[in-house]
């Protein structure tokens, strides 16, 4: 027959007037944790154990988001030095000529997409030597073909930039490749007072390269530096 060890009333009473003493000792307070787990029954409820899982997973959680928010964070970083990238590109040529294919060259490889092309309201003829002699990037179309391009032909407010996949592209802007561009970023241009409105189209292959849930502050920075070089170049 066994009995459980007694407290001397001396250091029990010196428990009782000080607990704070017991409460403030981390290696005591585990060893009086550990006494208490591996004295309960098996059908008891470890509520202590239950409030550590909770907070196992909600550290778990907070880890992943912390891991997403550094993922988002180097994601953007990368698209503006992008995007730095092919403005400084965009600025070299120093012949309107040579900036239009820079589009569909360089700066297209820059921005990792397919193709580049712009799009220009007039009521130039299309068989002008001028615009035949860029055609590969140059499309010109009559007033209002931009805005009806944009809303797929159902009107209504036009946003700066257009981000959308597509199950089929359209050929009087992407002439031969139209047939395997999967998803495209339309940036409407503002070329000046005076002047029919432009439109520069980004088109890719991959259908999950351009979405309508991603943010569009980049390629507005884009579009807003594109649109003030045509204005120079026009005048």
């Amino acid at each position: 027959m066994s009995t459980k060890p007694q407290i001397r009333d001396g250091l029990r009473d010196k428990i009782i007037s000080h607990p704070e003493v017991i409460l403030e000792d981390p290696e005591l307070m585990s060893a009086l944790v550990a006494a208490n787990e591996q004295g309960q029954a098996g059908n008891i409820i470890d509520l202590r154990g239950i409030a550590m899982e909770r907070l196992e997973k909600r550290l778990d959680r907070l880890e992943d988001t912390h891991r997403s928010v550094i993922a988002a964070a180097y994601e953007n970083l990368a698209g503006t030095n992008q995007i730095h990238r092919a403005i400084l590109r965009m600025m070299d040529p120093m012949e309107f000529e040579g900036f239009l294919k820079d589009l569909s060259g360089e700066v297209a490889d820059i921005l990792r997409v397919d193709c580049v092309k712009l799009v220009l309201e007039t009521v130039q003829d299309e068989e002008d030597p001028n615009v035949k002699r860029m055609g590969n990037v140059l499309t010109v179309a009559a007033p209002g073909y931009i805005d009806t391009y944009l809303t797929n032909g159902r009107g209504g407010t036009v946003r700066p930039v257009t981000l959308r996949q597509m199950k089929t592209s359209d050929d009087a802007i992407y002439g031969e490749v139209a047939e395997w561009i999967r998803s495209e970023a339309c940036l409407k241009l503002d070329l000046g007072e005076g002047r029919l409105p432009g439109m520069l189209v980004m088109g890719c292959e991959d259908p999950h390269q351009f979405k309508p849930d991603q943010g569009t502050d980049l390629l507005a920075f884009f579009a807003g530096v594109f649109e003030r070089a045509m204005r120079r170049w026009l005048s």
